[in-house]
């Protein structure tokens, strides 16, 4: 039994979400692509696919398989190429996951720079504030901003963005002014939802340091949402630099207590810990590590 031509099949058939692109892709027939999988399935002894009318559907067994064969193929590949003496080209599904808003302000448009680079590899891009299961998930690359990263998981900082307290013109006209930051206490304070510190605020102005205990009615687990809930005059936020550089330059936010910013917010690139990572996820790492770095708003980390 030929068992990498067959987790081929199978892992294909996933990707594509039919056995008839499957076999148009391998120049063979659908009957033919659906006993290969059989036969997988067989000598398994699980269910891997669940075939309907709509297409193919993967057992919680199957989505398990998928994971690993997809990476065993490709470490084999990688290995083929490098006993010949040669590298292999980059190919495949990447998943990438990252917050909703790093998503829509940067990697939407750097996924597509990524793709017109590279046309033989494929991105599916999932947006959510959530740190997933990178292994569970199938992720191969995260990008995550700031916070605690899961013990097994190997991270890689590409750059920080500096944090500054922002307020819509209207508010600050309608509030008692600032002076200093134990004057934040006193006024609406817009934050994320479930941080660690909760509502206290670290600032810094070059090397001093102060704490401020914030108060504030409403929190929110989006960060364009507390953008958009500080253009409406809600409140003061404390909110990257890439996030709100143009409101300010705009004039739509204004800058409270300038001297004043909180600690940098860094974002990092999360791998699964294992020791192979494929052509591709090594690819996509180095080009964000480029140029996330010379973004408006970031400055660049990376070694």
């Amino acid at each position: 039994m030929d068992t990498l031509r067959l987790m081929h099949l199978f892992t294909r058939a996933l990707d594509l979400g039919s056995l008839s692109a499957v076999a148009r892709e391998a120049g063979t027939t659908q009957p033919t692509v659906s006993k290969a999988i059989n036969a997988l399935e067989a000598h398994l002894g699980v269910r891997l696919l669940e075939r309907s009318t709509t297409g193919l559907l993967a057992t919680a067994e199957g989505l398990r398989f998928h994971e690993r064969a997809r990476r065993l193929l490709d470490e084999y590949d990688d290995a083929l190429a490098d006993v010949r003496g040669h590298a292999r080209q980059a190919t495949g599904l990447l998943r990438v996951n990252a917050p909703v808003a790093l998503g829509q302000f940067h990697l939407n448009a750097l996924a597509q720079e990524f793709l017109a680079l590279h046309p033989d590899i494929g991105i599916e891009l999932i947006l959510n504030d959530r740190f997933v299961d990178l292994v569970g998930d199938g992720v191969d690359v995260a990008v995550r901003l700031g916070g605690p990263l899961p013990p097994d998981a190997v991270a890689r900082t590409i750059a920080a963005s500096p944090r500054w307290l922002v307020a819509a013109p209207s508010y600050l006209a309608a509030h008692a002014r600032v002076k200093r930051p134990d004057d934040l206490a006193r006024h609406e304070f817009i934050r994320f939802a479930w941080l660690a510190d909760g509502d206290e605020l670290a600032l810094q102005r070059g090397a001093e340091m102060m704490k401020v205990t914030t108060r504030g009615r409403y929190r929110v687990n989006n960060a364009l949402a507390i953008r958009d809930s500080l253009l409406a005059g809600a409140g003061i936020g404390l909110c990257p630099q890439w996030l709100v550089h143009e409101l300010v330059q705009a004039g739509q936010l204004a800058r409270v207590l300038p001297a004043w910013s909180g600690t940098p917010q860094q974002v990092a690139l999360v791998t699964p810990s294992r020791r192979y990572q494929p052509a591709r996820a090594r690819l996509f790492m180095d080009f964000l590590a480029a140029r996330i770095g010379a973004l408006p708003g970031w400055t660049s980390t990376a070694a």
